[in-house]
């Protein structure tokens, strides 16, 4: 099914599985539905990035560019219900604290928080605070918020189309995502974020799409070496994971003046 309405459906359900926005109560929800709106990922990353380079913008025009930062990580926060967060917190405590696959599946589960989990979440945050600072006195923020939460999101949904998913379906909320991608949804999500990196320098374009192939594939054989393949948590991991790391290179750029 193509249909416009249909199409605007799967969005809705992408937004909603993605943050705290509200979307029409008569949005028709299923599993399949579900799975097959995971090709809007990296749009919905769009959007809460423009959200958030708008809350910088009107924030960055009464503080300085510090304060400005923290209130948009708060808003972020607050606008994701720290999705992304909680999933990289849950995947450091079972990796870093189980030594079998089933240990650390089970100790992923577990809603407290253990040392892993807190020190990783931790540096993750005072990290993208740090580099968030860096780059808003040194480039138009605005517009790396919207090319990182793009980008990063891509990476972690693509994760879906060769991974197998190794959770409890019958109690995980993303029970829906054990179904493979089409080859078509795999390439709207890449071509998304090609699109929105395509403001940037071509060299710097090309860097971060190189980047996002290494990390994408060291990322996937370190979590089968581990896992035996990922986890709703693994998705969010990787989301922040790779979006730090797009903060980190456009730091690199312009420290070294690369573009």
């Amino acid at each position: 099914m193509f249909n416009l309405r249909y199409q605007y459906q799967l969005f809705c359900l992408a937004v909603s599985f993605f943050s705290r926005l509200p979307i029409p109560a008569s949005t028709p929800y299923s599993d399949e539905r579900m799975n097959r709106a995971g090709r809007y990922f990296a749009l919905v990353g769009l959007v809460l990035g423009a959200l958030c380079a708008m809350v910088y913008s009107l924030s960055a025009a009464w503080l300085p560019p510090q304060f400005a930062v923290f209130v948009t990580m708060v808003f972020s926060l607050l606008l994701t219900g720290a999705f992304h967060e909680d999933g990289l917190t849950d995947m450091a405590d079972g990796i870093g604290g189980g030594m079998t696959t089933e240990k650390r599946l089970v100790i992923m589960k577990d809603s407290r928080i253990g040392t892993y989990g807190a020190a990783t979440l931790i540096m993750a945050l005072l990290g993208k605070f740090i580099m968030l600072s860096y780059l808003a006195e040194h480039t138009e923020l605005a517009l790396v918020l919207i090319i990182a939460y793009t980008l990063s999101r891509t990476v972690a949904a693509t994760l879906i189309f060769d991974m197998r998913y190794v959770s409890d379906t019958s109690s995980s909320k993303s029970k829906p995502l054990a179904n493979a991608q089409t080859v078509p949804e795999l390439l709207f999500l890449v071509a998304t974020s090609v699109l929105v990196c395509l403001v940037l320098a071509p060299e710097l374009t090309l860097l971060l799409i190189v980047a996002a192939v290494v990390f994408r594939t060291g990322f996937k054989a370190w979590l089968n070496a581990r896992l035996g393949g990922f986890t709703g948590d693994c998705l969010g991991a990787a989301q922040q994971l790779m979006e730090l790391l797009i903060y980190l290179i456009l730091i690199a750029s312009v420290h070294n003046q690369w573009g």
